[in-house]
């Protein structure tokens, strides 16, 4: 069934409400071209001289012919911000955490997507296999880039059983498009032991360099493990000496693609440096941070930062506002957080702080990221401990743009159950030392 396009809102002063446009009036067309999502709306709305076909909410078509600057917006807000319903995912990956979870969480939590637009406009990977040849004609010529694709293994029989989809070896073939067209592309590959690592890690990165600089970076990252696998395909977690084996394969391909571009192009998660217990790149191997959000290089710069923001500090005579704090984060970054913490007081006289890593025992203890602790474990692990004047926690632990956690309890609800005042610290060193301090950015 085709999306209708309902005005929700029309801003104030803009062309829209010159028109006469009204919330819930409806968009037909532009220029005779029937619009599918917002990427249609936009590419068809960017001329100087447009006609709109609209249906208003009394149910009369008319054709407003419309003179603006080029790329001028409309200034039109619909009811459907993307205009278009999400595509699913219908792989089922061997890997996918989505498919670890326990029963009974909030519905949302549930949705796999795999929508080449989400990854334009939000970021997210996708694998390819939902996109039709008018799809890829689209991000050509709508130039969707960068797109983030989950390439897992360059090796499409490997593929296909990796994510349980006969046509997922196939869909390889579209990156051949892509890369002919000169869409950049940023690559991830969720390792799993004993299946794409590596000889068959080698041979990905060999045939993903020959993709670069079209295909900018790539990033390695280790497999996550519920406790909640009854049924899935064994998984086993990689060890120290499979850690080092990942980073050296993956820092012999950095030197290849310095020769060739200038840049690193593979990088490897921090997992795995902290795993293998070897200190971190330095930034400038980081290429600009383009795989930050995927947790590589994410450390490094909280480190950099904090010690940027140290000096700043020390130079405006700053001085700390508590005198006992506490700090809770999960336990991969524990050692790294706490050494960093130690130097902020130790700076400034203060204050004394107590980190405190916490289990995830609602996934499972091989889950050791801060962005999968639920209020459930913070709770049941520092109920009756003194946290001193603040206790602070990261906010990757807390829904984007809320105070709600992964188990649905409040922000609110944590503070009064440990009876503490509770700060939430941004994935930052600034945010990171100044909330230590007690001061505001």
């Amino acid at each position: 069934m085709k999306n209708r396009h309902i005005i929700k809102n029309v801003l104030e002063g803009s062309i829209a409400a010159e028109m006469g446009l009204e919330p819930g009036d409806e968009i037909l067309s532009i220029g005779g071209n029937e619009i599918e999502d917002i990427f249609d709306y936009r590419f068809y709305c960017q001329d100087d001289y447009i006609e709109v076909n609209v249906r208003t909410k009394q149910g009369e078509e008319c054709l407003l012919e419309i003179e603006k600057d080029t790329d001028e917006d409309l200034g039109i807000e619909f009811e459907n911000v993307f205009m278009d319903s999400y595509h699913s995912c219908q792989n089922k990956c061997i890997f996918c955490f989505i498919d670890q979870m326990p029963p009974g969480m909030r519905e949302s939590l549930y949705f796999k997507d795999d929508d080449a637009r989400l990854s334009f406009l939000q970021g997210n990977y996708v694998t390819l296999t939902n996109l039709s040849d008018r799809d890829i004609e689209r991000l050509i010529r709508y130039r969707l880039e960068p797109i983030n694709v989950s390439f897992q293994t360059m090796n499409p029989e490997l593929r296909c059983k990796m994510l349980n989809n006969r046509f997922a070896g196939e869909a390889l073939k579209k990156v051949d498009r892509l890369y002919e067209a000169g869409i950049t592309m940023n690559g991830q590959i969720v390792l799993c032991k004993g299946v794409n690592d590596g000889v068959e890690l080698r041979f990905s990165l060999e045939k993903l360099l020959s993709y670069h600089p079209v295909v900018q970076s790539v990033s390695v990252v280790p497999v996550g493990l519920t406790k909640f696998r009854d049924g899935l395909y064994p998984l086993e977690p990689f060890t120290k000496e499979d850690a080092c084996d990942v980073i050296d394969m993956i820092e012999s391909y950095q030197k290849r693609a310095m020769e060739k571009s200038g840049m690193h192009f593979v990088h490897a998660s921090d997992e795995w440096y902290l795993l293998a217990g070897r200190e971190l790149p330095e930034e400038d191997r980081y290429d600009g941070y383009l795989q930050y959000e995927n947790g590589v290089g994410m450390l490094r710069s909280i480190i950099d930062e904090t010690m940027d923001e140290i000096r700043l500090l020390k130079e405006e005579g700053a001085k700390p506002a508590y005198k006992r704090i506490s700090i809770a984060t999960g336990r991969l970054v524990y050692s790294t957080l706490k050494e960093l913490a130690e130097k902020v007081s130790k700076e400034f006289g203060g204050p004394e702080i107590t980190v405190y890593p916490i289990k995830n025992e609602f996934f499972g203890e091989r889950i050791t990221v801060s962005g999968l602790l639920t209020a459930k474990d913070i709770i049941s692990q520092l109920k009756g401990k003194d946290l001193g004047e603040i206790l602070l926690l990261p906010e990757t632990c807390i829904r984007c743009d809320s105070d709600v956690f992964l188990d649905d309890i409040t922000l609110p609800e944590v503070c009064d159950s440990l009876q503490a005042h509770i700060d939430i610290v941004k994935s930052n060193g600034v945010d990171f030392c100044r909330k230590i301090l007690g001061l505001q950015i």
